[in-house]
């Protein structure tokens, strides 16, 4: 008896084990339009047998809309050929090809997932991420490249976001670990970036740090994706603690990026709480790494200026504009320190110098900017000329008619 009784559950595990495809499955195998498919799975994903049959009926999703995209890139191929042989060109429904490449490559994704799960004897055997990763990889998430610049220019930001976001998404997908990305590189972190700046326009902060970070893998894309980071990061601070985490982030930021704009950020943000002494640290460690550091040196010196320590603000921002000559702000600052100091000193000599040394920062700064867009030069180049050559001198007059 116990003999059969063995019989018995092997024949029905056996059953079990070899059992054919569930009614639900049959079914949307049968279907011949990705439309159709889609509203079967979603009505019957519950009644699916298994992960196996989830995978399977997903992939028939991925082939539905692959078919669909390929019939309308053939057309595009198709045209080529015409064109060249003076023949005419079919109609090529763009919109359609670039629905059907997305909706092949989020199917591919949840196909992927169940497709990568263990089977009944706990083995993870996976039958459609080689196929779908070598038809998917280059012509539909190219395909959502040109899409996203089409919507773009149709001033469609959503479509753009919707597109690009997706072709930035995907690239981390795991079916897609071993495919080539070079041809990518000219354009994924741009198209990355620019998904983020959209996600960030529709207050999605969350996923607009997350495709910033993807665009940072891009060296070209690095310095401004990690700005545009920093500003979600920044933006809305409403409270102290809004502040105080922020600056949190903005430190564990600087400790792996050490960017200058990382450091300018977080050194205000710390004067903004009043941390004066940190903020000052971070600007010295700076220093101490790179005595040239252009940024460190204007923030010192800018310090220095408005803690009225003239005398030392000199010292940075003339070092700052000798880094970079080509700086009209720093030059009107060092301009202004010099003029500063010379108002705090009473040997007459020493007060003319400095007025002098002002002069030559201001006439750079005129010199960079004449019209004044960056650097509000003016007044006080007319305030050195008035001190250093008098009141009636032309060189006077001529730089108080400047200053208006």
């Amino acid at each position: 008896m116990k003999k059969l009784m063995m019989m018995a559950v092997m024949f029905v595990a056996s059953a079990t084990a070899f059992a054919g495809d569930s009614d639900a499955l049959k079914a949307i195998l049968k279907a011949k339009t990705y439309a159709e498919a889609e509203t079967l799975l979603n009505s019957s994903l519950a009644s699916l047998a298994n992960d196996a049959e989830k995978a399977k009926a997903y992939n028939k999703l991925v082939d539905l809309a692959y078919e669909a995209f390929n019939d309308q890139n053939a057309i595009i191929t198709e045209n080529q050929v015409n064109k060249q042989m003076g023949k005419e060109e079919k109609p090529v429904d763009e919109k359609l090809m670039a629905e059907m490449a997305y909706n092949a490559l989020m199917a591919a994704q949840q196909c992927d997932n169940y497709d990568q799960k263990p089977n009944e004897k706990g083995k993870v055997s996976p039958k459609f991420d080689k196929k779908n990763a070598q038809r998917l990889w280059t012509g539909p998430r190219n395909a959502l490249v040109n899409a996203g610049q089409d919507a773009l220019t149709a001033h469609d930001n959503a479509l753009a976001r919707k597109y690009w976001q997706l072709f930035a998404e995907s690239d981390a997908f795991p079916m897609f670990k071993e495919c080539d990305r070079e041809a990518q590189k000219p354009f994924f972190g741009q198209v990355a970036r620019f998904a983020a700046i959209f996600a960030y326009q529709d207050k999605d902060m969350d996923k607009a740090l997350q495709l910033a970070d993807i665009a940072m893998k891009d060296p070209e894309e690095y310095e401004n994706a990690l700005n545009l980071k920093l500003e979600v990061l920044g933006n809305e601070l409403k409270s102290k603690e809004d502040s105080v985490n922020y600056c949190g982030k903005l430190k564990e930021i600087y400790a792996e990026h050490k960017t200058d704009g990382v450091m300018e950020k977080l050194y205000n943000v710390l004067l903004g709480l009043g941390q004066t002494a940190d903020a000052d640290k971070i600007l010295d460690d700076a220093l101490a790494v790179n005595p040239n550091n252009f940024v460190a040196l204007a923030d010192k010196g800018l310090a220095l200026l408005q803690a009225q320590k003239a005398a030392e603000a000199v010292t940075y921002l003339q070092k700052a504009f000798d880094v970079k000559s080509d700086n009209a702000v720093i030059a009107t600052y060092a301009g202004t320190a010099y003029s500063v100091q010379a108002q705090e000193i009473e040997d007459p000599a020493q007060k003319k110098a400095l007025y002098k040394k002002a002069i030559e920062f201001f006439d750079k700064a005129k010199e960079l900017d004449p019209d004044r867009l960056q650097a509000n030069w003016g007044y006080n180049r007319y305030n050195a000329y008035y001190n250093y050559y008098g009141e009636d001198a032309p060189e006077t007059k001529q730089a108080e008619a400047d200053s208006k």
